[in-house]
């Protein structure tokens, strides 16, 4: 056999090996588990507070009414659940009823808070497109218990710590591709107001922004966590380098699917839960978040 055989033979198995690999990770999901320590946690004494963070869905099933992943939520016994947005696809033909019918199942596990990606946000803000579908899928939601942030912040009381919990909505031009829109953090504080003294120095500050391109912009605003999706985990990652492309066609993103410390702030991104339009993933899992967030002892 010639080598030029040998390379199309390799070449033939290697791109199997390929497919068969991206068709696995598109149909499966990982329970990734973080935990995050806090000095502002006091009350805690050994307990630990359980989040699951969602992100990302795009209208996926994993089996029959998504029972797989509602089995995978309901083993971790959450405290909380918070969702990062795009749990449905924002195409003027497509249904919100895959993620409808999973988020308002949510409720009966614990308080689920939702902030908004931009196919919620677009929904939203052209009407014209999408009829009256968000007010609708939000309408029902709500009607269930799930609480909306919209540019606007909550406080929940967990095991007998006060969280303070935000959602920020960025401007849609934020998301257009091959642009980086102008973020700072006067952006996040007419949307969000800054954060008083004496809530900084007592409150665990989350924060739920959509885009992780303006992480530096968020930190600055003084999050104590904060928690992104949008970029699917750059869909495909190569080990130790991270995630490879954004949604706006940038290379190589700084955050694109973990966890960092950075001095007393901890930033959580997620590789979320579906795809839409690329339906492609590569060393690169769809996951489900447990943060367990506890007293620094």
């Amino acid at each position: 056999m010639s080598f030029i055989w040998i390379l199309i033979i390799a070449a033939a198995a290697a791109a199997a090996a390929v497919c068969i690999e991206s068709y696995r990770e598109t149909h499966n999901f990982c329970v990734t588990r973080f935990r995050v320590s806090s000095k502002k946690m006091a009350d805690l004494e050994g307990e630990k507070i359980k989040i699951i963070f969602l992100s990302d869905l795009h209208n996926k099933e994993y089996e029959e009414k998504n029972e797989r992943l509602l089995r995978a939520i309901r083993q971790t016994f959450p405290d909380l659940i918070l969702i990062g947005g795009d749990m449905l696809v924002g195409k003027e033909n497509a249904s919100y009823e895959p993620a409808l019918s999973f988020v308002e199942r949510l409720t009966a596990f614990c308080p689920v808070i939702y902030a908004n990606g931009n196919h919620e946000q677009r929904m939203k803000e052209e009407p014209e497109k999408y009829k009256a579908s968000y007010k609708e899928y939000r309408r029902m939601l709500r009607s269930k218990g799930v609480l909306f942030l919209e540019n606007g912040s909550t406080e929940v009381k967990v095991h007998g710590e006060r969280i303070r919990i935000s959602g920020l909505e960025l401007p849609l031009e934020t998301y257009k591709k091959f642009h980086k829109g102008q973020v700072d953090g006067s952006t996040v504080e007419e949307c969000l107001g800054f954060i008083p003294r004496e809530r900084a120095d007592q409150d665990y500050q989350i924060l739920l922004a959509h885009n992780p391109a303006y992480m530096e912009v968020y930190k600055e605003w003084g999050a104590d966590l904060i928690l992104s999706g949008h970029l699917h985990g750059g869909i495909a990652r190569i080990p130790g380098i991270g995630g490879v492309i954004t949604p706006q066609a940038f290379l190589f993103p700084k955050y694109s699917g973990e966890m960092s410390t950075e001095g007393e702030q901890t930033i959580i991104v997620s590789r979320g839960l579906g795809s839409h339009t690329i339906n492609i993933r590569l060393f690169n899992m769809p996951e489900l978040i447990l943060i367990e967030l506890k007293k620094i002892l």
